[in-house]
């Protein structure tokens, strides 16, 4: 079994695969002021929920846009076993052409959800990941990751939103959207919800102009399951992406 580790800015996805099967996945939030001891004993208790004993596990990797945790979410896989814990980053195996810029700024959690998207589904490939920060990417024909755009996420937006004008309440993601609301609660739902998914609408058909048509177009992150439904364009909801392209990084590199 592979224990996978994916450290966002807003939560930390720990999942286990058995071959290509993902067993369990479990998300927590991301705390950096935890220490390595304390993140051992929290992955020792998912492990044993799970039915997985930490001495089960054949290897480890993990994706951190968190640099500050990389160190100590190794340290606490050290703590329960003596595996070497790969992390997505320079020098790293991936089959990904990667034609930015400057490769060696391309973040993990990026790398992983191209490479899923390449081993997984038809290229060109529109990726959708919707976290903390709204990021759309591209791979294309040839398996080049060629760029993308990046926006605020939906939860980063209502909450500046909210700060920054005094008579607007925080708002619960969770409540009923519709497109004209009479009360303001549904009022900032609906263009954060609805705008997003607008703008990805948006965003698919230019990017579309400058690729062709994209054979896939898929999401994933923890706020895709509220935003892609309200998508018209056709868009695959994958919430296991990046831990399946951290799983196939990890095995380039075995």
């Amino acid at each position: 079994m592979i224990l996978t580790i994916d450290i966002g800015n807003s939560n930390i996805v720990f999942g286990v695969y058995g071959e290509d099967r993902l067993l369990f996945s479990s998300r927590v939030k991301t705390d950096p002021l935890r220490t390595e001891t304390e993140y051992a004993v929290l992955l020792s208790n998912l492990l044993a929920f799970h039915d997985c004993p930490a001495k089960s596990l054949e290897g480890a990797a993990l994706s951190s846009v968190v640099p500050g945790l990389t160190p100590v979410l190794r340290a606490a896989v050290g703590l329960l076993t003596d595996l070497p814990v790969l992390a997505v980053g320079p020098g790293v195996k991936t089959g990904l052409d990667i034609r930015i810029d400057n490769p060696g700024e391309l973040a993990g959690d990026l790398v992983c959800t191209a490479v899923g998207a390449m081993e997984h589904y038809p290229l060109p490939a529109i990726i959708i990941d919707l976290g903390t920060a709204t990021k759309i990417t591209v791979v294309d024909e040839r398996r080049r990751y060629i760029g993308g755009a990046i926006a605020p996420g939906v939860a980063v937006s209502l909450g500046a939103l909210t700060k920054s004008a005094s008579l607007l309440p925080a708002v619960s993601l969770d409540s009923k959207i519709k497109p004209i609301c009479g009360d303001t609660a549904g009022a900032m739902l609906s263009g954060s919800i609805l705008g997003a998914a607008s703008m990805l609408d948006g965003m698919i058909d230019r990017f579309c102009e400058v690729i062709g048509e994209a054979k896939t177009v898929v999401a994933c992150g923890g706020l895709a399951p509220m935003v892609i439904p309200h998508c018209r364009r056709r868009i695959i909801l994958d919430e296991g992406l990046l831990l399946s392209g951290l799983l196939a990084v990890y095995r380039k590199n075995r």
